[in-house]
């Protein structure tokens, strides 16, 4: 990476950090973090997924709750869905790896609520596994406009994550369990 690079890295990544550090509450600070998104990802939508999801649940699936979102009105606070076992939720809830998806047919192919963002011209992904050991406990999304992600974006928007991390609780009695793990095939993006 080139000095200036660097620098400049060096220099977004504190100012971020002395922001956060600053923050009174979780709203204030993942506030913060959309605005430093805005500046990584550009025309995005951002939003936090809690996983809700406890061992009175049934297996091979995720309750999503979110957390967070930069777009309220469209996809409100406490709004809930349900995943079942995929390869995307086997990338991030059993490997706990992030996933980058490029392409409305990935986005298509990987989340049965696309027909909702389409018309939002979404063709882009990053979804971040938060992670408690190797417990999921919440995702940190960005879905882009562009058809695909640059390098430095995607870090940039894993380092958002990490920021963020502190400031989303786990939930009591987390808990979930995959019985049917044949799915091994990696994940395409």
């Amino acid at each position: 990476m080139p000095a200036a690079h660097a620098s400049a890295l060096t220099a977004f990544t504190a100012n971020l950090l002395d922001v956060l550090a600053e923050a009174r509450d979780a709203d204030a600070a993942l506030r913060q973090v959309d605005l430093f998104r805005r500046l990584i990802a550009g025309d995005s939508i951002f939003s936090i997924q809690q996983n809700v999801t406890t061992a009175k649940g049934p297996a091979n699936e995720i309750q999503l709750r979110r957390f967070y979102s930069s777009e309220g009105e469209r996809y409100p606070v406490n709004g809930a869905k349900r995943k079942t076992l995929t390869p995307w939720t086997e990338c991030i809830f059993v490997q706990g790896r992030t996933f980058v998806g490029e392409g409305a047919d990935v986005l298509a192919r990987h989340f049965d609520d696309f027909e909702q963002m389409r018309p939002q011209g979404l063709q882009s992904v990053i979804n971040v596994p938060l992670l408690q050991g190797r417990l999921c406990y919440a995702t940190f999304n960005v879905f882009g406009t562009r058809p695909a992600w640059l390098p430095h974006e995607v870090l940039g928007v894993r380092l958002l994550a990490l920021a963020a991390a502190r400031w989303v609780p786990a939930v009591p009695g987390l808990s979930y369990r995959f019985t049917d793990l044949s799915l091994s095939s990696p994940m395409e993006t």
